[in-house]
């Protein structure tokens, strides 16, 4: 495809606006962050192309389909050439695939609905990740999850290529990442692999950089990262809860460091994805002669769209791991395909009531986490230190029950 003349004009002029924007965001950054994007980052975010590591995504259209569904409609210079170069200079996540699918973006299609697998994350977000981990010249960074190769890029412009290493376990994600990076002069170490397990021909790390989530620190990760290195990864579970955090890795599979403050999300690994749970009708019908009774606490505290709500949502992965929610004609489903158990809750003259099955009271352990979090003060995210040792790895409060992350996969 042709691109326009003055295509590297019109983006120069886009991309210095962005950073500019960035720049005046952070500067504006609440107190309670933890540290500001750095401005040798923001120096690399002036230089590096976003718009040739997103030939083509998806933008949501502004009503949903009939069936409710998103439809999400394909944007590339060939189809709109202002509003392709326009996003890629937002600061916006740019969706790139879904259900883990190539498209044809000569030929892309409308699509309604679907799970997105890959994407463009936010320009802000890519910035605060990096800051956040306290990268600074001269360090060695792996990169988990390369996606369109667009972090990459920002962490070679300041780094150089030989100091930076990325894995992504989605081949067609990575050749087009690899076709960008190198398009534009990069030439970091890329890997096809699973960042489950990190990337020993490369190691030993100054600082790994996850843009995945995973539902417990990978072992492979710490023992990747030279003593006294950091680790910087989201951590997510069954029910969608979020958190990040930054490890202190001591050199012997052992770290310790803080939840950071935020409501940032990311996409999980594909390997720590939720499983299908079928359908929530048969999960249910098994609840019919379970006795109900009134919910201490109504579901909208893990629902509702607020930061408490986010963070606590993630909490609730410590007392029920397996767990998933869903919604069905507004009445919320715990569904545990491990244990087999679940809970329904449904609306009783303006509270709650619910029922549960099988061997894990599911709902009942939320209520228990929840009144323990009520009486410590509802702590924030910042007040929580992850530990791993042989012990394993705990989620440690001053005022609460220390919470277990589910086993690493090995």
């Amino acid at each position: 495809m042709t691109l326009p003349p003055d295509l590297d004009t019109d983006a120069g002029a886009l991309r210095a606006a962005m950073v500019k924007g960035l720049a005046g965001a952070t500067a504006d950054a609440d107190a309670d962050a933890r540290c500001p994007v750095h401005p040798a980052w923001l120096a690399a975010a002036e230089k590096v192309p976003r718009h040739a590591f997103v030939p083509g995504f998806y933008l949501p259209a502004d009503e949903p389909d009939a069936q409710g569904l998103t439809v999400w409609e394909p944007v590339t210079a060939k189809l709109d050439y202002g509003r392709w170069l326009a996003a890629a200079y937002s600061d916006a996540t740019l969706i790139t695939q879904f259900d883990g699918e190539k498209t044809d973006w000569e030929r892309p299609a409308v699509r309604h609905g679907g799970a997105p697998t890959s994407s463009s994350t936010l320009p802000s977000l890519v910035l605060r990740m990096w800051s956040d981990a306290d990268v600074v010249e001269g360090h060695t960074v792996l990169e988990v999850g390369t996606g369109t190769g667009y972090s990459t890029a920002l962490a070679c412009e300041r780094l150089g290529s030989s100091h930076v290493s990325s894995v992504e376990v989605d081949a067609v994600r990575l050749e087009g990442a690899a076709d960008a990076l190198y398009g534009c002069g990069y030439t970091p170490a890329l890997a096809r692999a699973d960042g489950l397990y990190g990337y020993w021909p490369e190691a030993w790390f100054d600082r790994i950089v996850a843009a995945c989530s995973f539902r417990s620190v990978p072992p492979a990760l710490l023992s990747q990262t030279r003593p006294g290195g950091k680790v910087l990864l989201p951590l997510s579970g069954w029910l969608y809860g979020n958190a990040r955090v930054l490890l202190t890795a001591a050199g012997d599979g052992t770290a310790e460091g803080p939840l950071l403050p935020g409501t940032i999300s990311f996409m999980p690994a594909r390997a720590h994805a939720a499983p299908a749970y079928g359908n929530p009708s048969d999960w249910a019908a098994g609840l019919r002669e379970e006795p109900p009774r009134s919910a201490r606490h109504a579901p909208e505290r893990l629902t509702a769209a607020t930061e408490e709500a986010f963070h606590l949502r993630f909490l609730a992965q410590g007392a029920v791991p397996d767990a998933q929610l869903v919604t069905v004609d507004g009445a919320p489903h715990l569904i545990d395909v491990v244990s087999g158990s679940v809970a329904t809750l449904t609306p009783d003259s303006g509270a709650w009531s619910v029922r549960e099955g099988g061997p894990l009271k599911l709902w009942s352990r939320i209520e228990g986490l929840i009144d323990a979090f009520d009486a410590a003060g509802r702590p924030g995210p910042e007040t929580f230190t992850l530990r791993v040792d042989d012990d394993g790895q705990r989620l440690l409060h001053a005022r609460l029950p220390q919470l277990r992350l589910p086993q690493p996969v090995r």
